[in-house]
């Protein structure tokens, strides 16, 4: 309402969104609706409903977290690997020093910086919005830098203890070769620690999206929700909330599952 509005605008608005019912009964509404997935409709773009426009943006926001998940794997699983074999040497300097880059630089800072050097500077990527490819490296290592440094640090440690576990020692008085030990034997028990914290990576890959997503202009729900709390849409704010919350309890669900998988004892408990 503009500033100007009298009593009966007021009035008539509170009315019309339920504002000047008692505050218990406001909020047995809105579960209600919530359980349906009906958040009303948005104040900044009208005529659009609060979840259609969350869902018109969701694909955009887990195309850009699948991909930065994708890159944070490729470079955090090999260098973590390396980093416990090679214990103490150049490659495990390096290892600690890229994780803690990794947990120290704030990615706005880093989203920025990147841009600057590869968009601005060298031209090889596009600054801004979503097309090819090209498009989504920028924004996805910017979203990913984190997590390259959690599942790194996770992983060398915990490779470390199984590559000094008793049934390590005994693959290697067998004469199995010493890269079917690390990739075939000891990957798969070490990969249990970083899958504990897979959910809570899920979970800031989401929420990091609302960073990245301001900084290189991606048009999914991070800049959605950025916008929306701008204009004090409130509608759309909360359904970006609840559904971010779903993806959380479903990606926990996967990880309990790919326990089982990983570990067979936790199977047949």
């Amino acid at each position: 309402l503009p500033l100007e509005a009298g009593p009966e605008e007021y009035e008539r608005v509170s009315k019309h969104w339920g504002l000047d019912q008692p505050l218990h009964t406001q909020y047995f509404i809105f579960l209600s609706k919530a359980v349906r997935g009906d958040f009303g409709d948005s104040w900044k773009w009208h005529g659009e409903s609060a979840m259609g426009l969350v869902a018109q943006r969701l694909p955009a926001t887990l195309q850009l977290a699948g991909f930065a998940l994708a890159i944070s794997l490729l470079i955090a699983l090999p260098i973590g690997v390396l980093a416990a074999v090679m214990k103490g040497n150049g490659w495990d300097t390096a290892a600690k020093i890229i994780a803690l880059l990794g947990q120290s630089l704030p990615p706005f800072w880093l989203g920025i910086v990147l841009m600057w050097i590869f968009a601005v500077h060298l031209g090889w990527f596009p600054t801004s919005g979503r097309g090819g490819i090209q498009h989504m490296i920028l924004p996805a290592i910017t979203l990913g830098w984190f997590q390259v440094a959690v599942v790194m640090r996770l992983l060398r440690s915990s490779m470390l203890d199984v590559l000094d576990s008793e049934f390590v020692k005994l693959t290697r008085i067998k004469g199995l070769a010493e890269w079917k030990v690390v990739w075939k034997h000891c990957l798969r028990n070490a990969a249990i620690a970083p899958l504990t914290v897979f959910a809570i990576i899920a979970g800031g890959l989401m929420t990091g999206a609302v960073v990245t997503e301001s900084v290189f202009s991606w048009p999914g729900t991070g800049l959605l929700v950025v916008d929306a709390v701008r204009a004090r849409d409130f509608q759309v704010v909360q359904a970006v909330v609840i559904v971010f919350a779903g993806i959380f309890i479903l990606t926990n669900l996967v990880v309990d599952i790919l326990y089982a998988y990983l570990d067979p004892r936790i199977r047949y408990q």
